[in-house]
């Protein structure tokens, strides 16, 4: 192979790269001489120092307090001790026993004790002693603090402020900005940074060789506007949610519409969809009142941002099905609380966290409205317009109801007596173990919910039916359940409220085509044998049957009813276009089933009466009776042409409004508490329910949510409150990370103590305020950061020797390129990226090692088809090579920063993997296709592909000699059929991408 031949002449080669200035990346870490400030601030200052020394052993764990020293609260630290001391006495160093404590040489008596080996440093002593003399004030968190700054809020003058206060910082560390970097570097970092794509060829030369003031700005608009934005910080977001498109587990089983979330958020960034907009969508999309829709594609975005919730993992028959209820609602806790707010609520399960101010029961607030908010299938049609056909169709069957009424006014007038009726009401002694669960056949679905617009807002009771073969009116429909009140092949769900089981049997009297009836356990919903298969009960027959669902093993366990037009196959909901059901009643049983009596206030009416309820849609069953004797008797007209006609567009109004496209979404369920895990044992729980709040560490004093939903909608508000400082700080943070290689708080994910401190707390309040004055623009806020003079840095110069990490920016950072970014780039430089962009995921290419339940029958093309990365099927089970090694996280929490390691496997991977040989050829291709450029400027256009600038004249001696050498080599070891010029200049194309700068912006 000529490859592993000339790995010594490829080292050659990539040895230019340490030209280029890779040294910062290497470098080590060097401690720098430290002043005191002038002002001691507790949050930056002391509370690292107590977190990391001190917090162990006289912390927020009572399980392991020593002395009853409490520092982390201000009452703690300085009552009077059992010693008869104080550990801290403000304004009084000498009177504090903590500074007799961190002073002493005594090994008994000094803190902390050496065996723990956190001796305080010369430096925090005397900023320990400096902060009690100056007062000893205790501050909440920082991340807790509202945001200020005293730099005005100017659009004009934004990136010259954010400059001014980078640079404010340089000088008062003693630091020098480096140089500006040139035109090469610029244009290629920027298109990575807002695209993830190389610039194109003929745009660097356009760039470099245009010496207009607005170059810059001009190219910054143009990236910002390019489809491809959206493509790459879609890919940021994805990493934040979990994003994945199967559950993971033993069978690996599809996220139905999963990729649709993904195109959800590609045209959401591209579309600049402001912040507070884009949670609303991902936290209670399905609650907004005027959802946004597609214009081109006509659907619904807004409820599709609810697969937010849906991109967990997911286990397909649990022993244990509330433990599982439990693990999925604390991943969207620790998700929710990362993402938003930056905060590991998580940890707050089994104790009050022990660092942040997040008690157990905030934990149990937030269980409360995740587990009041229901798993569903959502159709992702335009619901603004089904809701308007809806609404047509509902006033066209009202003006039948007012056509007929009104011609009955002469036969009501006539027979205004009041008639005895039937007395319903009485309730038979029905067999101990029956209960009546809920009874369609009065008007209302009496306690059950229903979601989507199939079942109406009432039941179909005395809906006129008339004849299809002489259109006569036959009859009044009696109280029933029904999804094909407009229509068959629309969606709708109808639900019970949760109850707990305790009999045998649950039935339900339905029929209806290609429908289903499911015991939902614990909102579990992966029904499927081998334990749940028998809770999933199909409903395909069109005359009225008893649905019989045994549920006996699972008594005690929390549980709804869902009734649905459709059914699930293999997890993935579907619809037909003539698929309904109806259902009448639904009850529990133990023994023999019983059919529950209608009960009935009414005792008389007159028929008078009578119509007018009907009418009106006040109709109790006894009236409808009635009605439908005095129909069968002839005392009332039968004969309507005219509503035959508004039934006929009523009726066409209802095939326009199926569905057939749908995801896994969520729906609002009911209100519900959650009691406190015992140690985060779901089976051990506390007799108190915790009330539904948001996080008492933001807002002290808040209402306990009230009402029927699950208090989404209540918690998105306390999320975008003006009086949470949290929710910008973290999204500004989030965009600094991905623009300059860092977040300002460096633990993107956690803002809390276990979190870094913000390297320049000032600029990250004036971010967050701009971001929320500029109405959440994200990329508003990109650009702003984009045209500033320190993104423009070279990653030369600087202070490198007295700031190696590059914390205060007197450089850009050298950084590696992402997963995406690297394939995204061979695909550019060969010259085969498929630009199109949206749909169906292209299936992960699988190798003979990838094994494994779940496995795909069938693998994916080597070059994914060309597209871009953000497009490769992400299978929990079987996640792409590639991706996996250059550090995509595995999808199961939020990795709002990737880890960035250098491990051989990559360094294998470019050199070894056929996608990179394979790509490599038509990069070779694509060179010798040209055949009027010489070999220089063969070499020339292939930096420009691969590195986005010219060649140095080194470079190219060097490259013409590798490519003396390989050639003499191959026309030994090739065959007479073989292309030389080919295979020499694929092995030159394989070499670029194996160097560092390939895939690091430098």
């Amino acid at each position: 192979m000529l490859m592993l031949k000339w790995v010594y002449s490829f080292r050659v080669l990539i040895a230019f790269c340490t030209v280029i200035g890779l040294g910062a990346l290497l470098s080590c870490e060097q401690e720098t001489k430290q002043e005191m400030p002038a002002q001691v601030d507790f949050n930056f200052h002391i509370k690292p120092i107590l977190v990391q020394k001190c917090y162990l052993c006289h912390g927020p764990d009572p399980s392991s307090r020593e002395a009853g020293l409490r520092l982390d609260l201000e009452e703690g630290a300085i009552k009077l001790l059992e010693s008869g001391n104080r550990a801290i006495v403000p304004e009084s160093v000498h009177k504090s026993a903590l500074i007799d404590r961190i002073t002493s040489e005594d090994e008994d008596f000094m803190m902390p004790p050496p065996s723990l080996k956190q001796t305080l440093s010369e430096h925090e002593v005397a900023l320990i002693k400096k902060w009690i003399g100056d007062g000893a004030v205790f501050e909440p968190h920082w991340a807790f603090l509202p945001a200020k700054t005293e730099k005005g809020i100017d659009k004009d003058a934004f990136s010259s402020n954010i400059d001014a206060l980078i640079d404010e910082e340089i000088a008062e560390k003693g630091l020098k900005p480096g140089l500006k970097a040139d035109k090469y570097q610029l244009i290629r970092r920027l298109s990575y940074v807002l695209t993830g794509l190389p610039p194109e060829v003929k745009r660097v030369k356009q760039f470099v060789a245009d010496e207009r003031p607005e170059a810059y700005v001009e190219l910054v608009d143009e990236y910002l506007e390019n489809p491809a934005f959206g493509e790459k910080w879609a890919s940021h977001w994805m990493d934040v949610v979990r994003y994945a498109e199967t559950k993971g587990h033993e069978f690996d089983y599809q996220i139905q519409g999963a990729w649709r979330y993904r195109d959800y958020l590609i045209r959401a960034f591209n579309e600049d969809l402001p912040y507070d907009q884009l949670i609303k969508e991902q936290l209670m999309g399905d609650m907004l009142l005027s959802p946004r829709v597609n214009p081109k594609t006509a659907e619904n975005e807004s409820v599709l941002g609810t697969m937010f919730f849906t991109m967990g993992e997911g286990t397909h028959s649990p022993v244990d099905v509330k433990k599982d209820e439990a693990d999925r609602i604390d991943n969207m806790i620790d998700v929710v609380g990362k993402s938003f707010q930056g905060l590991t609520v998580a940890c707050a399960k089994c104790h009050d966290h022990k660092f942040d101010p997040i008690p157990t029961a905030d934990y149990y607030a937030l269980y409360g409205v995740l587990g009041s908010t229901r798993f569903s299938p959502v159709p992702v049609g335009n619901s603004n317009l089904k809701f308007e056909k809806i609404s047509q169709a509902a006033a066209l069957k009202q003006k039948i109801k007012s056509l007929l009424a009104n011609s009955w006014v002469d036969a009501t007038t006539a027979d205004t007596l009041p008639v005895q009726l039937a007395n319903l009401k009485s309730t038979p002694a029905y067999p101990e173990g029956f209960e009546v669960l809920g009874d369609f056949r009065g008007a209302d679905f009496q306690d059950w919910k229903t979601d989507g617009f199939a079942f109406g807002a009432n039941t179909t009771l005395g809906e006129p039916l008339f004849s299809s073969s002489n259109g006569d009116l036959e009859t009044f429909s009696p109280g029933i359940a029904s999804s094909q009140k407009f229509g068959r092949g629309i969606f709708g769900a109808l639900r019970s409220p949760d109850f707990i089981v305790d009999k045998q049997f649950v039935g339900v009297r339905a029929k209806g085509k290609g429908a289903s009836i499911r015991i939902v356990m614990e909102n579990f919903q992966l029904i499927s044998n081998p334990i749940y298969g028998d809770l999933d009960q199909k409903v395909n027959e069109e005359e009225w049957q008893n649905y019989t669902i045994d549920v006996g093993s699972w008594k005690g366990q929390k549980v709804y009813i869902e009734i649905l037009p459709g059914s699930f196959i293999r997890h993935n909901y579907t619809q037909d276009p003539e698929a309904y059901i109806a259902a009448a009643y639904a009850i529990a049983f133990d023994y023999v089933w019983q059919t529950p009596v209608l009960s009935d206030q009414d005792t008389n009416v007159s028929l008078s009466q009578a119509v007018k309820n009907w009418k009106s849609g006040q109709s109790t069953p006894s009236e409808i009776a009635y009605l439908n004797q005095k129909l069968k008797k002839g005392d009332l007209e039968k004969y309507f042409p005219s509503a035959l006609a508004l039934k006929a567009k009523s009726d066409a109004i209802g095939t326009m409004v199926k569905d057939s496209v749908f995801i896994q979404g969520v729906t609002d369920g009911f209100a519900g508490e959650s009691p406190i895990f015992i140690r985060g044992n779901h089976a051990d729980q506390s007799e108190e329910k915790m009330p539904r709040i948001f996080l008492s560490g933001i807002f002290e004093e808040q209402k306990a949510y009230r009402g029927a939903g699950s208090g989404r909608q209540q918690m998105v508000k306390m999320m975008l409150s003006a009086d949470n400082p949290l929710t910008s700080r973290v999204m500004v943070n989030r965009i600094w990370h991905h623009v300059f290689g860092r977040g300002i708080v460096e633990t993107v994910d956690n803002f809390g103590l276990q979190g870094k401190l913000p390297t320049n707390p000032e600029l990250l309040d004036f971010l967050s305020l701009q971001f929320v004055q500029q109405s959440w623009s994200i990329k508003t806020m990109i650009k702003n950061m984009v045209l500033t003079q320190t993104f423009q840095r070279s990653t030369t110069g600087g202070s490198v020797d007295k700031d190696p990490d590059n914390l205060y920016l007197t450089r850009y950072s050298v950084r590696r390129l992402e997963a995406e970014g690297i394939r995204d780039a061979v695909l550019t430089a060969a010259g085969t990226l498929n630009p199109s962009m949206y749909g169906n995921p292209v299936p992960v290419h699988l190798t003979s090692f990838m094994q494994g339940r779940g496995r795909p029958r069938n693998s994916g093309p080597l070059d994914g088809n060309g597209r871009r990365s953000v497009y490769l099927e992400v299978r929990r089970n079987f996640l792409d090579r590639m991706m996996t090694v250059f550090d995509r996280p595995t999808p199961f929490t939020t990795f709002g920063k990737r880890d960035v390691t250098n491990v051989p496997a990559q360094s294998l991977f470019l050199m070894n993997d056929p996608f990179i040989a394979e790509q490599a050829g038509h990069m070779a291709n694509e060179l010798l296709a040209n055949n009027q450029l010489s070999e220089n400027e063969k070499i020339v256009e292939a930096y420009l592909r691969a590195f986005s600038r010219l060649p140095t004249a080194d470079e190219i001696s060097k490259g013409l000699a590798f490519l003396s050498e390989t050639k003499a080599v191959a026309i030994l070891d090739s065959k007479a059929e073989e292309n030389v010029d080919l295979i020499v200049w694929k092995e030159y194309c394989h070499a670029l991408f194996n160097m560092k700068s390939f895939i690091y912006l430098l």
